[in-house]
């Protein structure tokens, strides 16, 4: 698989790539507000708010299990460049008993915790019993949910896109009938969500195991022996996916903090807040296809010793996100108002949206690039620069600025969103600064 990209240009490898990577993303988001629209057409509020609040806590666990499935990716596809493929046979069975015992032993803890996590969560209580329901029944079935990331992280480090995309589309449909079966035709609320989620992630793995079986996994031979733990292996797995996912634990966290800050302005704001961000987790699907896009890609790259090509990936991967996110923000300054009332037919909420949208658009234009300097941070196998760089983001600009703009500008939102525009471009500054330094240091394969 190596030979086919080292032949072809890197542009069409970055856009072959991305391309089903982008519907994978897409699909996927479909897959979570599946449960919420279904259930709003079968249910009360109660019902609502308890699948809401669920899937917001289950949404931060899968984030980082994908955080840490990236130790997976970045070691198959430094193996795969290199043609080591015994290595990579190596990574993935260490990595499949790794996330094997992770997934046992974090479903047993969380669900334990269903309580607690509840009240953290400040639910109504109105909504209590069923988002443990909710909860308790997803935390069990978070071995079907590391199941089908581990595969679609084994199948991109390979540097196959397209078959996870087939999988998480298997899902999907298979979460929507099973939703309109639980929650429509048995009315079991919030219950009938967590069981059609769960079952539909374990629908998907059965049938990428198939694929597996039938399909191989190209020229990767798996062998008994990959499965015996090994530590150098897991530990550079870990070192990889360890700071990602911590990255994104806490980078989820400052968003639920952004959202308290909203709420405390009142309803009308943080209605607004809630509906912009249900449609910039759509306009992100672009920047963040590209930093798995540029990580799977690159570290394929980086093994072969192609380091030129690796950073051609990442200059490709800039430039999209770069026009992508110039175009968004440019077209949302005259649409703004639209766009917020595709979501709501409140004047004021509109209103209040349209200006939050305008400012937190250019997030999108700034994280486009720092999201693919962390995809080739990952492919070389340091992540923690990653990590560095949003942590600087959240703790100095994004956070404190949100709240400081929240008191000096109480009757709008447009600085609100543009200081979190802010803590992306602190992002993109503190990228190019790391990149530089380490650049010429030789740290990316030669100075230059």
């Amino acid at each position: 698989m190596q030979n086919t990209f080292a032949r072809e240009s890197v542009l069409k490898n970055v856009l072959r790539f991305s391309l089903p990577y982008l519907l994978s993303y897409f699909l996927q988001t479909l897959y979570g507000m599946a449960d919420l629209l279904i259930i709003g057409q079968f249910d009360g509020v109660a019902g609502t708010t308890a699948v809401s609040i669920g899937s917001q806590v289950m949404h931060m666990v899968t984030v980082m299990l994908v955080g840490l499935a990236m130790g997976i990716t970045v070691g198959i596809g430094h193996a795969v460049g290199a043609g080591e493929n015994r290595r990579a046979g190596s990574t993935i069975g260490n990595g499949a008993v790794l996330f094997l015992v992770l997934s046992a032993a974090l479903a047993a803890l969380l669900a334990g915790l269903v309580g607690p996590i509840t009240a953290i969560m400040s639910t109504p209580a109105e909504a209590v019993a069923g988002t443990r329901a909710y909860l308790t029944i997803c935390f069990i079935g978070i071995p079907c949910i590391t199941a089908y990331n581990i595969i679609a992280a084994i199948y991109r480090g390979l540097g196959d896109s397209k078959s996870p995309m087939y999988f998480i589309a298997v899902a999907c449909a298979a979460n929507i009938v099973l939703d309109l079966v639980f929650m429509g035709a048995l009315g079991m609320g919030p219950v009938g969500a967590a069981l059609g989620t769960t079952l539909s992630q374990a629908i998907s793995v059965v049938v990428s195991l198939a694929a597996i079986l039938k399909r191989g996994l190209g020229g990767v031979q798996l062998q008994k022996s990959d499965f015996r733990p090994r530590r150098a292996i897991i530990g550079r797995i870990l070192r990889v996916g360890v700071p990602v996912a911590m990255q994104d634990g806490l980078i989820q966290i400052s968003f639920l903090i952004i959202t308290v800050i909203a709420n405390r302005r009142g309803l009308t704001d943080a209605a607004a807040v809630g509906v912009v961000e249900k449609f910039i987790s759509f306009v992100f699907l672009v920047p963040s296809s590209m930093l798995s896009t540029v990580s799977a890609l690159g570290a394929q790259e980086v093994g072969a010793g192609r380091h030129d090509r690796a950073s051609a990936t990442l200059r490709y991967g800039i430039g999209i996100t770069l026009g992508f996110g110039a175009v968004a923000a440019v077209l949302v300054q005259f649409i703004a108002p639209n766009v917020v009332g595709l979501f709501t037919a409140d004047a004021a909420v509109i209103a209040a949206g349209a200006w939050y949208l305008r400012g937190y658009i250019f997030d999108c234009f700034f994280a486009g690039v720092h999201f693919s300097f962390s995809g080739y941070f990952c492919a070389y196998g340091r992540s923690e620069l990653s990590f560095i760089h949003n942590i600087l983001s959240i703790v100095l600009v994004r956070v404190p600025g949100a709240y400081l703009t929240s008191k000096l500008f109480p009757d709008n939102l447009l600085p609100m969103g543009l200081a979190t525009a802010c803590g992306s471009l602190l992002s993109v500054i503190v990228c190019l600064v790391m990149y530089t330094v380490l650049k010429r240091k030789g740290s990316f394969g030669g100075k230059g």
